[in-house]
């Protein structure tokens, strides 16, 4: 679903194959890839008889919930998964139905449905971040020998190298692209604590929850991380320092292509109703818009932190709210970052 309001906002700001991984298909796709692999997991360690768990990996692939009875439910129980385990045991049979969902909780199929999500976004990400990278060098080739002239508190200061102002565009994002891999296993854990986030009464927790998270392509989790969110509060906070990255990036530009500075030169900008001459640098201002909105965003992932006890129904909630909108805002940032490296055509004085 897209975080846009309008298709005006949508085309200015969209980023179709993020929106994509927050649509109800996608969830709902990694919800049942949780419980598929569930049955085989524990169908491995004895927990599971094979035709079960071979019924639960067979209506799982092919599925087609009631989506209007999930949203019926979803408003009573304030998360999707109690309808969607009611609607697969009636699907899979009597023979298989007790077998489904063995052990696990509600948050263990949500958490871990999205994080199998986030692998995308992560690979996403690490690619854009690359290609990013590669336009800062390209110019760095064409315009790096050119001076331009320094400004410190937006006064005039001493000439430098442009190559020096893409350095400082550029450094961060570096930086940024490992904090990426670097935060992998700590982020893209599999979550499967039961009732109270202590696996007890699944026999061979930690043993099923390993083989679940190799079954998935994720990370293991012991002990689970139920209440523990530093982790995608991490990821936010990585993600709004690439939009703020971004951001400076775009507000150099749109400083930088001032009348009567005019240091780069963009094609493609926009335009004005009133005023013909004028040649606005759209995307480099909306990139400070989505680095600000980011920011303020961050800061009620830092709220998600506090869970009361061994599950909180608010802060959860606070995450669905916030984190896939900071994730398609810096999708959107990212993809105007490269489209505004691409439009330019020359960086120095004139």
């Amino acid at each position: 679903m897209s975080h846009w309001s309008t298709p005006w906002l949508e085309a200015l700001l969209g980023d179709a194959e993020l929106e994509a991984l927050f649509s109800e298909e996608a969830e709902l796709a990694a919800l049942l890839r949780f419980e598929s692999a569930l049955a085989q997991a524990e169908s491995i360690h004895g927990l599971v008889p094979e035709a079960a768990a071979a019924r639960i990996v067979e209506v799982c692939t092919s599925f087609k919930a009631d989506s209007t009875e999930l949203s019926k439910a979803m408003a009573i129980d304030g998360v999707v998964v109690p309808e969607l385990v009611r609607q697969l045991r009636a699907a899979v049979g009597a023979d298989a139905a007790p077998f489904l969902h063995l052990g696990a909780t509600s948050q263990d199929v949500i958490d871990t449905g999205l994080v199998l999500r986030l692998c995308t976004v992560f690979r996403v990400f690490e690619n854009r971040l690359q290609h990013i990278v590669e336009a800062l060098d390209a110019l760095l080739v064409r315009f790096g020998t050119n001076t331009l002239m320094a400004r410190t508190r937006m006064q005039s200061a001493r000439p430098v190298r442009v190559a020096d102002r893409l350095a400082i565009w550029r450094d961060p994002l570096v930086v940024l692209r490992e904090e990426f891999r670097e935060q992998r296993p700590r982020l893209l854990r599999v979550q499967l604590g039961g009732p109270v986030g202590t696996r007890d009464g699944l026999e061979q927790g930690d043993s099923v929850a390993n083989t679940l998270a190799e079954i998935l392509g994720l990370y293991p989790a012991t002990p689970c991380w139920h209440t523990t969110r530093h982790s995608i509060v991490n990821f936010a906070d990585t993600l709004s320092h690439l939009t703020g990255a971004f951001g400076k990036l775009g507000q150099d530009i749109a400083l930088m292509a001032q009348t009567g500075i005019e240091t780069v030169s963009l094609k493609g900008t926009g335009s004005s109703s009133a005023m013909e001459h004028k040649r606005n640098p759209v995307k480099a201002e909306v990139l400070v818009s989505l680095a600000r909105y980011n920011a303020v965003q961050v800061s009620a992932m830092h709220q998600a932190l506090l869970h009361e006890q061994e599950r909180s129904g608010a802060a959860w909630t606070l995450e669905w709210l916030v984190l896939p909108a900071m994730v398609q805002v810096t999708g959107s940032s990212s993809l105007l970052t490269r489209e505004l490296l691409d439009s330019i055509e020359w960086i120095g004085e004139q």
